[in-house]
């Protein structure tokens, strides 16, 4: 197989407008409105960028809850404890420490801005429990709609300071690439200084803008679609991700992807936005039940269909291997239908709708891409190894998540995060630390991926990098996929014009690439990333974060950064 670099720009037109701002934030979901707010009153002018509208964001589509220790008799410890093993040893434990400590007064600051979370009859928070908890620390809204409840009330904020000149928002838009200063001695990509983007119905469908910026905070969630079937809405191509490593970022834990074990199964030839059936049915008491109707989750882990959700997928997986099926099956029926209706109405609907009644019918489920735990590399203030950029909430490397995330701590970590970020910024950018840079183009070549491709990149990602792998079909997966990159490659225009759709599939392939070959070197099985060649966690070689990151030429390196970044 021929040494494919990466392209370092995506096939753009040069930008016809320009505007600036102190700090750009890049996504709309828990994670960049709560920066977006924080930095209103602390920075002179903030630029809001958000791929669809304000509440489109993958925080809408949380249904479990946002977890804290907000019980008298809980503790910061416990929490850390549980969130420490899900992690399976790659927690930056610095990092889980700052995320249980400051989250139940960040949970508390988001009712005051509105939030309004389940309560029971004294005016106490309504806790519940989900896989990996032991105890009850899972806060819902709406039964089982708590990202939309929280998203509603973050907009509603953002949208009470509009006619605030010191805040922009630029809704439909998508960012192209990441701008970048003049390159250092090395060769190597120059502070990041802004972005360019396209405004979806505005001008052309290949036009760009340029927002320059002393400070960029991608908060654009996961990577879902670069997997055939997902929880994560379809904007979820990981384009912060991609941005960011062609910026010269470190990209780090992306092998591990976690499968949420519920999701519904609609049969084989399903693809896109697949519905979740929330980890929480099971805190409630569901049990996983194979063909024969027996609970095969009791005897393979202690809390059976409350383990962790690796261990859960791991189980299904297992099961359905030695059943020759394609699915298992969640039982909720034993639970009422009063009940069901009032805990779960959003899954109750989506599942009527589909003719299935949860309170007396079992609910076909399997395995499907939902979270990743890794992304852009950060410190514990949301700052990447580039200048000038922070990532926080899913499309950051924060360490808290380790290989897997422990269940309903994304929404914490955007929170959480989303503050120290914020704050660093604000500082920098007051102190005049920063400056604002001029962008330099980056030379090499570019890509652009058309949009026809991107089924046959989510099946190779699929079938090389699913919940279980193997050396033989990540090298196969490895060689498709650098093929592709290859053929796409241009030193000169772009054969088709660019527009969005091909924009998203440039980001899918190269997330992709990078993947599957971190996949690959890691040669054992730990939390979400599972070899059926190498079945066991190996602490002795593998208690290490691999991080990618592109040369000056474009060449990936791949390097082990340190558990602790401080």
């Amino acid at each position: 197989m021929t040494d494919v670099r990466f392209v370092q720009r995506l096939a753009a037109p040069q930008p016809g407008w320009t505007t600036s701002a102190d700090v750009i934030v890049v996504g709309s979901g828990i994670a960049g409105l709560t920066t977006a707010l924080e930095l209103r009153s602390k920075v002179d002018r903030v630029l809001v960028v958000t791929k669809g509208e304000l509440s489109s964001g993958s925080t809408v589509w949380a249904q479990g809850g946002i977890a804290a220790a907000l019980h008298p008799e809980d503790t910061a410890e416990e929490h850390l404890q549980d969130t420490l093993v899900a992690g399976a040893g790659l927690c930056s434990e610095e990092a889980v420490r700052a995320l249980v400590t400051e989250g139940p007064d960040r949970v508390r600051e988001l009712m005051e801005r509105g939030a309004r979370f389940d309560l029971q009859a004294n005016g106490e928070i309504t806790l519940t429990r989900e896989g990996g908890h032991h105890r009850d620390r899972i806060a819902h809204a709406g039964g089982d709609a708590t990202g939309a409840e929280i998203s509603r009330a973050l907009v509603a904020q953002l949208e009470a300071v509009y006619s605030d000149p010191g805040i922009e928002v630029i809704e439909n838009a998508m960012v192209v690439d990441l701008l970048t200063a003049a390159p250092d001695a090395d060769g190597n990509a120059g502070a990041v200084c802004g972005v360019t983007l396209h405004i979806k119905g505005e001008g052309t469908r290949d036009g760009v803008g340029a927002a320059l910026a002393k400070a960029v905070i991608i908060a654009t969630g996961g990577i879902g679609q670069v997997f055939r079937s997902s929880t994560n809405p379809p904007s979820a191509t990981a384009d912060g991700l991609a941005a960011g490593l062609r910026a010269g970022a470190a990209i780090a834990d992306i092998e591990f992807v976690q499968f949420h074990p519920t999701v519904l199964w609609q049969g084989a030839a399903a693809t896109g936005q697949q519905p979740l059936i929330s980890e929480a049915v099971r805190g409630e008491g569901a049990y996983l039940l194979n063909a024969a109707g027996e609970r095969f989750m009791v005897g393979r882990h202690d809390m059976a269909e409350l383990a962790p959700r690796d261990v859960v997928s791991k189980g299904i997986v297992a099961m359905m291997d030695e059943e020759g099926s394609d699915n298992v099956f969640l039982d909720c029926r034993h639970l009422g239908s009063g009940f069901l209706r009032e805990r779960f109405p959003t899954i109750h609907a989506r599942l009527a709708e589909r003719g299935i009644d949860m309170a007396h019918a079992l609910i076909p489920v399997a395995p499907a891409q939902h979270y990743h735990s890794g992304g852009i590399l950060t410190d514990l203030r949301g700052r990447s190894t580039k200048a000038g950029l922070y990532a926080i909430g899913e499309a950051a490397c924060t360490g808290v998540q380790g290989a897997n995330r422990l269940a309903s701590n994304s929404l914490l970590e955007g929170l959480v995060f989303a503050k120290r970020a914020a704050a660093d910024a604000a500082a920098v950018v007051a102190d005049g630390l920063v400056s604002q840079h001029e962008p330099v183009d980056r030379a090499g070549p570019t890509t652009l991926v058309p949009a026809t491709m991107r089924p046959r990149i989510q099946s190779i990602t699929h079938a090389g990098a699913g919940p279980v792998r193997t050396a033989e079909g990540l090298s196969a997966a490895a060689a498709k996929l650098s093929r592709l990159r290859e053929r796409f490659q241009t030193e000169d225009e772009a054969p088709t014009v660019p527009q969005l759709a091909e924009w998203e599939t440039s980001n899918i392939l190269a997330t992709a690439a990078v993947l599957v070959g971190s996949a690959q070197a890691r040669q054992e099985s730990r939390g979400g990333h599972v070899r059926e060649d190498f079945p066991e966690r190996d602490d002795d070689h593998w208690r290490l974060r691999l991080a990618s990151l592109l040369g000056p030429g474009g060449e990936l390196k791949r390097v082990h950064a340190p558990l602790e970044l401080g």
